[in-house]
């Protein structure tokens, strides 16, 4: 494995398809839902397909407040975080073009009750069509509802071209 002393992540292998920081940050704005790993029962990966909200250099999940999700979390904080932009043909391509971003971080449930009613709308807002619908769901299962607060402690992107 190639690491160094300061970090444990390793450096991308083909260097000349990374994306700079911040057109993975674009990509993370733009993409409905990513890909959530963490390590789950008996060591193996638990990958799910999840929606986010991206603030700050975090992101925020909402989960049920019990499940595999939440036993790997209290098991262990270490977690990957996975989007792909929408491909795309470019002319005269008969091949796919497509960008991945790659998150590491640490997952914490938040437990200070006005940051996690803030995430839930906030959450919310970036998928409900309409302020009166989200605020009925929130009075209906906010209190059902967990919030998971994903910090990234490293990021890559990268261009694949699937020929």
């Amino acid at each position: 494995m190639e690491t160094n002393e300061k970090t444990p992540f390793r450096p991308m292998r083909r260097a000349r398809q990374e994306l700079p920081r911040e057109e993975c940050l674009e990509i993370i704005e733009k993409a409905p839902r990513g890909i959530l790993s963490v390590i789950g029962d008996g060591g193996y990966p638990y990958s799910l397909p999840i929606n986010y909200y991206h603030e700050d250099g975090k992101l925020y999940f909402h989960s049920a407040k019990e499940g595999h999700k939440l036993d790997a979390l209290r098991a262990c904080d270490k977690a990957c975080f996975t989007v792909l932009d929408e491909p795309v043909k470019e002319p005269d391509d008969w091949w796919y073009h497509v960008k991945s971003v790659i998150c590491f971080g640490r997952l914490r449930e938040v437990t200070e009750e006005p940051l996690r009613m803030d995430m839930l709308r906030k959450f919310g807002m970036r998928y409900f069509p309409e302020v009166e619908e989200l605020e009925k769901e929130l009075r209906h299962s906010s209190s059902r509802a967990a919030v998971l607060e994903f910090t990234i402690e490293h990021m890559t992107g990268k261009k694949i071209e699937e020929k």
